[in-house]
């Protein structure tokens, strides 16, 4: 007869750890979910429709449901009020690490479990990770002797951001440290008896930036503790994502890889230290070897889970529970990885603020280009200020020192996913170049940086009476698997009906178009749309997969390279932009910038790359099979892929365009053209 006793549980926060807590709650008989609540509805129902429990729209309405226990599974800064708040509801409390952002704050939640007599539990969720619990066995063994050096490595990146409100990462300097840098931090304190002493340095890789939304992306701490010293490395560019653990002692070393699912130690012997190297090598390969082939065994039959120290965690926090006995991580025990966690991240937070204020509060310039740190926007921005104009630049990272120096350019950092900050930048010009747009990345990044971020521009240019919006659009709107040889291609030819079938790139920017365009119809948005074909110049690659695709010292042209390329040189397009700024047409005419040269695709090889590389032609037949080959692997993997048969028709297409429109409608026609843009842009 089972007498446990069945604890009902409610979650507040379901953002992307609680998915790894509702998996462990369901492992266990003796936990129920009641009901979760977060500040996004949307994300509350779909965590509440995981666990098949009610949603509550508020923090009280789920405590008003009478849990015995609540997982707290906000941003840092909300723990504290949180977890007392909870506790004076008569709840358990486990809560995410850090426990909370400052030492009082900890004395808070510490004086409120034990003057409400309940249990609070901290998620230090690496402490039950098995390799983890391995390594500190192997270390209170005396196996590797003295602990004198820990070195922790970690990169990571975030979840995807598809747009709205900021994520708490963006926001504050320190936030990477605290959300990551925790973790380091009790692990020194295990394995180094505790935390003395714990310096940090902190930088942003600047144009390695894989996050450009992240300040601080690369993190280095040393730490002094009784055992030794420790060395913390955390970065969000380091490729291949890593994380490892390296404990080095009087008899021996020990690496621990928390990704690849093995403990690999190295000893000391009285072999010759030649023949001792050999060995320990051979030995960490078999120890390799013979573990990660197992444990990858484990996790397929489920024996090794995803976030396994945190759902170990979580069991042994209720079977704690139901036991009366001390929780695995209480409050006092991770009140000092929170003063060292704060003293670093604290630092961080104040060289934002000072970062910060290298940027305009008060924005005065008439003239706003978004996306002014991409290819186009930044030959528009240096037009504009040849032609003396003040300007207003929203970028996603600090430009150029001489764009920061010179008086006349206003900066706004931000993402055109944040409706307040394309807000603040819209507010008070009369003319916006709407360039910005995702140009990599996955699904999320170009719903944030292309549909959503248009959005975001059409509203504030509506709301705030903005006189003119000119819209960067792209020829991949069009139904390119449509054109036959000797067709002219006008502005009315029909838009892409499979989007999907195309890419992120085409499905983001037809639903950015479509935006534009139904905020003309519907909204009397004063706006003009120009599509440029492909853009070359000096800043970006000759040699793009329209063109051919390089293996080695190959190029692969796909096709007989009779192709003609819809060519366009970036300051023919900075030409249509301004001209269609000065155009009295603001009721939505799209008009496509292509230039009249026709510049087949050997052609444009031969000039770009002479004898230097050697030209391979692949024939149609062959590259259609190959992407049928690439659909079907996609089929049965379930997943999408980077290739397929229609996605060839489209890259294909035998456009020729006809671009009178914009001749007649702008008066553009390309004044520098394909021959000199060549010839600058290779001789750049």
């Amino acid at each position: 007869m089972n007498t446990k006793k069945t604890f009902h549980v409610g979650l507040i926060g379901a953002g992307y750890v609680s998915e790894f807590h509702l998996m462990a709650l369901k492992r266990l008989q003796e936990a129920k979910v009641v009901g979760i609540c977060d500040l996004d509805p949307d994300r509350a129902a779909a965590a509440a429709k995981l666990a098949d429990a009610p949603a509550f729209p508020s923090v009280e309405g789920l405590l008003d449901s009478r849990p015995d226990v609540v997982h707290i599974l906000t941003p840092p800064s909300s723990h504290a009020d949180l977890a007392i708040q909870a506790m004076e509801a008569q709840c358990h409390v486990l809560v995410e690490k850090p426990l909370a952002t400052s030492v009082e704050d900890c004395d808070r939640i510490a004086d409120a479990a034990r003057r409400t007599g309940r249990q609070l539990c901290v998620n230090h969720s690496l402490l039950r990770d098995p390799f983890i619990v391995q390594a500190l066995r192997m270390v209170r063994s005396g196996k590797l002797g003295q602990v004198l050096a820990v070195d922790y490595f970690r990169s990571s990146e975030y979840t995807p951001w598809s747009g709205g409100a900021v994520p708490p990462q963006y926001r504050e300097g320190g936030y990477p440290f605290r959300d990551l840098g925790v973790h380091a931090l009790y692990l020194m304190q295990e394995f180094l008896g505790g935390i003395e002493d714990a310096q940090c340095k902190y930088r942003s890789a600047s144009e390695l930036s894989r996050d450009p939304n992240l300040l601080f992306d690369e993190w280095r701490a040393l730490v002094t503790g009784p055992g030794g010293v420790g060395q913390i490395q955390i970065s969000w560019n380091v490729l291949p994502l890593q994380h490892q653990l390296f404990i080095q002692g009087t008899r021996g070393t020990l690496r621990v890889d928390l990704f690849s699912l093995f403990n690999a130690r190295r000893g000391n012997t009285p072999l010759p230290k030649s023949i001792e190297r050999a060995y320990n090598a051979s030995a960490e390969a078999w120890q390799m070897q013979v573990q990660v082939t197992a444990n990858v065994v484990r996790f397929l039959r489920g024996r090794l889970l995803p976030y396994h120290g945190l759902q170990m965690l979580v069991k042994d926090f209720y079977e704690c529970l139901g036991a009366g006995k001390a929780v695995p991580v209480n409050a006092e025990a991770a009140r000092p990885v929170v003063e060292w966690t704060e003293r670093l991240a604290r630092e961080a937070d104040a060289a934002k603020k000072a970062y910060l204020q290298k940027f305009p509060a008060e924005l005065t310039a008439r003239v706003l280009v978004t996306g002014a740190g991409g290819f186009i926007g930044r030959h528009l921005v240096s037009r504009l200020l040849k032609d003396g104009q003040r300007i207003r630049i929203l970028v996603r990272r600090e430009p150029p020192d001489e764009l920061m120096k010179d008086q006349r350019v206003e900066v706004v950092l931000g993402d055109l996913g944040d409706p307040a900050v394309v807000d603040r930048a819209v507010k008070g010009v009369d003319l916006v170049y709407h360039v910005g747009a995702a140009m990599r990345g996955g699904r999320e990044d170009f719903e944030r940086g292309t549909v959503v971020g248009t959005g975001n521009v059409v509203d504030s240019v509506l709301r705030h009476q903005v006189s003119k919006l000119v819209y960067v659009s792209s020829l991949s709107v069009l139904h390119a698997a449509s054109a036959q040889p000797g067709m002219r291609v006008k502005e009315d030819w029909p838009l892409e009906p499979q989007p999907e079938a195309r890419g992120f790139y085409t499905q983001s920017k037809l639903e950015a178009e479509r935006i534009v365009s139904l905020a003309v119809a519907k909204r009397g948005l004063p706006a003009v749309i120009l599509r440029p074909g492909q853009v070359f110049g000096p800043g970006v690659p000759l040699i793009t997969p329209a063109v051919a695709r390089r293996m080695g010292k190959r190029l692969v042209v796909l096709g007989d390279g009779r192709l003609v390329l819809p060519l366009v040189y970036v300051e023919d397009v900075v030409d249509a932009l301004l001209l269609a700024a000065n155009s009295n047409r603001w009721d939505g005419p799209v008009f496509h910038i292509v230039d009249t040269a026709q510049v087949t695709q050997n052609e444009f090889v031969e000039k770009v790359c002479g004898t230097d590389l050697k030209i391979t032609h692949w024939p149609l037949p062959v590259v259609f099979t190959l992407a049928y080959g690439v659909e079907l692997l996609g089929k049965a993997l379930r997943r999408s892929v980077p290739l397929s048969r229609y996605r060839v028709r489209s890259a294909l297409a035998p456009f020729s365009f006809d671009c009178a429109a914009a001749r007649d409608g702008l008066g553009w026609v390309a004044s520098v053209g394909v021959a000199v843009g060549l010839q600058r842009t290779l001789q750049a």
